[in-house]
Parts: C-alpha cells; structure tokens; sequence
C-alpha cells in the first residue's frame, strides 16, 4: 500500500473516531440548542500525532457529520469550519516536535478557538449574542475534558512504532 493510500485510510479512519466521540457522550445544553461531547479529544489526538492538515480535514469532516446524523445539521457547516481550524491550529503548534508543555498550549489555544467560533456561531445562528454567551462555559468544560482525555492518550501513542511510521506518512 503507498503513502498516499495509507494517508486517506488513516484520514477517515480520524474522521469516523472523531465522529463516534462526538456522538457517544451527547449532553443537550438547551438554552445553546447545542450539545456537550468528547470530540474534541480525538481532534487533538489526531492533530497532534499526525499533523495539521489531518488535524484540519478529521476535525472538520467527523465533527460536521456527527451534526448531521444527530439533528444538529443547523450548526455543520460551522462545525466544519470550527472544528477543522482547531484542528489545523493544534497541528501546526506541534508539528515539528510534540512535549507535554506544547501540547498543553496547542490544546488550550484550540480549545479558545472552538469557544469563539462556537460563540460567533451562536449569535449568527440564534440572533443574539448574549444568547450565545449562554454556550461559552459549555463549551470551555468540554474543551477542558477534552484536553484531560486527549493529551495522556497522545502522549502515550507517540511513543508507539506503528504511530509513527503514520506521522512520517503525514508530515510529508
């Protein structure tokens, strides 16, 4: 199997985990007309063994399919967007070399980038920013979780031969 074969299977194979995450553990947050869910762990475990553009395109494509098939499909095009630019942000700040302190941070600034995308989301969506307001603290909580769930498994699949050779696959 070449590189590239290799690379789309490992894309999709992304894209459904991260969809699975995302609709395993749904909490209904109401007022948001949203949900709280562990996706974002699998966006930041993706984005940091393989990259930004794997990060981008598995962030985007499982989490928008994940509101399609749960009824949210109001809020996948944001999603996809949202989604697969915390990927791609994540990625980016770890490409090269990946410890804990830089996955710490990478996460953190990804985690604010879906809590302000989400907030711009909402008010567009719902018409009132101070109605979006009301998913800020969902969404920090759900970033947060992801974080504690996301790094440790990275961090310890790095260190994995079989790993590795992907992040090789995806970083050319």
């Amino acid at each position: 199997m070449n590189n590239k074969t290799k690379l789309l299977v490992l894309n999709g194979l992304m894209i459904a985990l991260i969809c699975i995450a995302t609709m395993v553990i749904q909490i209904p947050i109401p007022m948001t007309d949203g949900y709280v869910n562990i996706g974002d762990s699998i966006i930041f475990v993706t984005s940091i063994l393989f990259g930004p553009i794997s990060g981008m395109i598995a962030g985007g494509l499982g989490s928008a399919l994940a509101d399609i098939l749960t009824g949210y499909s109001h809020w996948a095009l944001f999603t996809l967007l949202i989604k697969g630019f915390e990927g791609y942000i994540v990625g980016t700040i770890v490409k090269k070399n990946s410890n804990l302190v830089k996955n710490i941070l990478a996460t953190l600034f990804g985690v604010v980038i879906m809590v302000g995308g989400y907030l711009l989301a909402g008010t567009f969506l719902q018409g009132s920013f101070i109605i979006a307001l009301g998913s800020v603290l969902s969404n920090m909580l759900q970033g947060i979780l992801s974080m504690i769930i996301g790094i440790p498994i990275a961090s310890y699949l790095i260190t994995v031969k079989y790993v590795k050779s992907f992040k090789q696959i995806s970083s050319n």
